[in-house]
């Protein structure tokens, strides 16, 4: 298989969320196979439901071990793992497998996720009208959705510094992420989830408003501090993290003194917590 050009996406189909990865050279997607069997099959655990149906089903087993390559995806706590993924076409014979009336309309589903892409490719202002219909169809307020977009931006500018100085996407990236949001918030990623209440969802889109801009603060400190002080070891580019935190732990502390309000807090999209928070923020 041709190289992949390392751009990770979800994608969304009845409001679940599956993993995918665009490879550039062969201009199509791939989607994880266990995120699709978990739609398809409404299973409680999409993995034991593939592994039984390629059990029963010798020569779909067959063809996925012919034809579905292992790529790198994102897992629910952000890390980096190979996963069974397969493309449009290896998908149809994949989903003939599976009984479920939601077959044809993910078909339809994926030859539109296609198109998306290659629009998207010629026009870049499209991917951004993408994501804010996204976020619309799960509820979310459009002042949300902005911020949220100006989050991706700066996060991509983080990593892109990092990038720059050698790091590595994954394990590096994970570390000095968790240093970030334990000194602005007093929270791991893991811990920050935890309190509120998640699993799979994506942390950020959690947030409320006033948790976005301050972890934006965080980031975009943490990246021009590194611009200047362009840090070598690793244990610099932790001081560095520490530093950037640092800016947005000082403000919340201002901020939460001067309205007597916390500014982490339990909030969420799951519950709708933070789409009426942010509409009286």
């Amino acid at each position: 298989m041709k190289k992949l050009k390392k751009e990770n996406s979800i994608k969304l189909f009845e409001q679940k969320k599956i993993r995918s990865v665009w490879s550039e050279s062969n201009e199509e997607w791939y989607f994880s196979v266990v995120d699709v069997v978990g739609v398809l099959s409404d299973s409680v655990n999409p993995t034991d439901y593939l592994k039984k149906l390629r059990k029963r089903d010798t020569l779909l087993a067959k063809y996925i071990g012919t034809n579905c390559p292992q790529i790198t995806m994102n897992t629910e706590t952000g890390r980096k793992r190979k996963t069974l993924a397969a493309n449009a076409t290896q998908l149809f014979r994949i989903i003939q497998s599976i009984p479920s009336s939601k077959a044809e309309p993910f078909k339809l589903w994926l030859a539109e996720v296609g198109k998306q892409r290659l629009d998207q490719l010629q026009d870049p202002e499209l991917s951004i009208e993408q994501a804010m219909t996204d976020y619309k169809r799960l509820g979310y307020s459009d002042n949300w959705i902005n911020q949220r977009l100006k989050s991706i931006e700066i996060r991509k500018n983080l990593t892109d510094e990092w990038k720059r100085l050698g790091l590595k996407e994954g394990a590096d990236f994970a570390i000095l992420t968790d240093i970030i949001y334990k000194t602005w918030a007093g929270k791991t990623a893991k811990d920050y989830k935890k309190f509120k209440g998640l699993k799979k969802e994506n942390l950020r889109d959690n947030m409320t408003n006033k948790e976005l801009v301050l972890n934006m603060l965080a980031e975009l400190s943490t990246k021009e501090i590194s611009e200047v002080t362009n840090p070598v070891s690793f244990p610099e580019h932790k001081s560095v993290a520490r530093r950037g935190g640092k800016i947005a732990k000082d403000a919340r502390l201002k901020l939460e003194a001067e309205t007597g309000k916390k500014v982490v807090t339990s909030s969420n999209a799951k519950n709708r917590q933070l789409i009426e928070t942010n509409e009286k923020d």
